[in-house]
């Protein structure tokens, strides 16, 4: 995804966080815009360091190393992520999981070694994978099994992003900006000068040379895109995305690209997640339930793209 406006000059401040690059654009002439970009970009580190499970002192690889012994305390705002995480999967059956740190582990140690894992370690894996396994209480979070892990990579950059535009707008004053979290992840803040719409942000094609998927304007609404591009490995000449179905245990087929519209980045990120993972007619059928939402899709194979919801005004 990308900012698709030749009309607009913009200020651009950028950093490296989460393995990618963030960054913050603002209209020129946007009042404090490098000090404000910068501290939204400081946030956007202090998030990376709760979420990583990288780092030992991160505090939710402190609850993935403790919780399965006890009800572990966690800040307020890793609890409140918690919660939404924990409705983003019953409302998709699954589809989207952030208890499947094992399975993740399990899949990146044999790619390691040039394999797939054995039917042995996924089953392990999985035994030690799901939300249904998470127990939260009052600020506190527990696992029923031992070697259960929570891993964010599914949601972390569309929160980092809604918590650095609270931020932009709450504590400096500034209505239009535009942020993004490696290409995958934007939330378009208020509206650029030059488009009431919104933010156009065009929707890339999961083969570069190809044509994109359209454009969508964003306006305090969160773009997430979940797509087949460069993440796979190839085993007995089959591909294996990076995109895990947590039913399954194994990476999701079928779909390209999977893109949702939602009113944060923390939810389209989610909800792209689930739509790459359970598909296009069920993603169809989640939109018509929750009009909020939009969705453009890209199955294995086919040419063109269908919208749903939404993006059906998507140019």
């Amino acid at each position: 995804m990308f900012l698709q406006s030749r009309d607009l000059t913009l200020l651009r401040v950028a950093r490296r966080a989460m393995a990618t690059t963030f960054e913050v654009a603002f209209p020129a002439g946007t009042p404090h815009a490098f000090d404000a970009g910068s501290a939204a970009l400081d946030l956007i580190e202090e998030i990376e360091e709760q979420l990583t499970v990288y780092r030992d002192s991160g505090e939710v690889a402190r609850t993935n190393a403790t919780a399965a012994n006890g009800p572990v305390a966690v800040g307020a705002e890793l609890y409140r992520l918690l919660e939404r995480c924990a409705a983003f999967t019953i409302d998709t059956a699954g589809a989207f999981d952030v208890a499947v740190g094992a399975l993740v582990d399990a899949w990146a140690s044999a790619k390691r070694v040039g394999r797939i894992p054995t039917a042995q370690e996924l089953n392990g894996a999985t035994a030690r994978s799901g939300f249904r396994h998470v127990m939260l209480g009052e600020g506190t979070v527990g696992f029923r099994r031992a070697g259960l892990k929570l891993n964010f990579g599914a949601i972390g950059k569309g929160y980092a992003l809604d918590r650095a535009a609270e931020h932009l707008k709450r504590d400096w004053g500034i209505g239009s900006a535009l942020l993004q979290g490696g290409g995958s992840s934007m939330y378009g803040l208020g509206a650029p000068p030059n488009d009431l719409r919104g933010w156009p942000v065009a929707i890339r094609h999961p083969e570069p040379e190809r044509p994109g998927l359209g454009t969508v304007h964003l306006n305090d609404r969160g773009l997430g895109t979940s797509a087949a591009t460069f993440q796979f490995f190839e085993f007995a000449g089959e591909k294996y995305g990076h995109v895990l179905d947590p039913r399954t245990g194994r990476p999701a087929e079928g779909t390209e690209s999977a893109s949702c519209i939602a009113e944060s980045a923390a939810e389209a990120d989610a909800i792209s997640t689930a739509f790459f993972v359970a598909g296009r007619e069920w993603a169809a059928e989640f939109c018509r339930s929750r009009p909020h939402l939009g969705a453009v899709m890209l199955n294995a194979g086919d040419d063109r793209p269908i919208r749903m919801g939404i993006s059906e005004a998507v140019e």
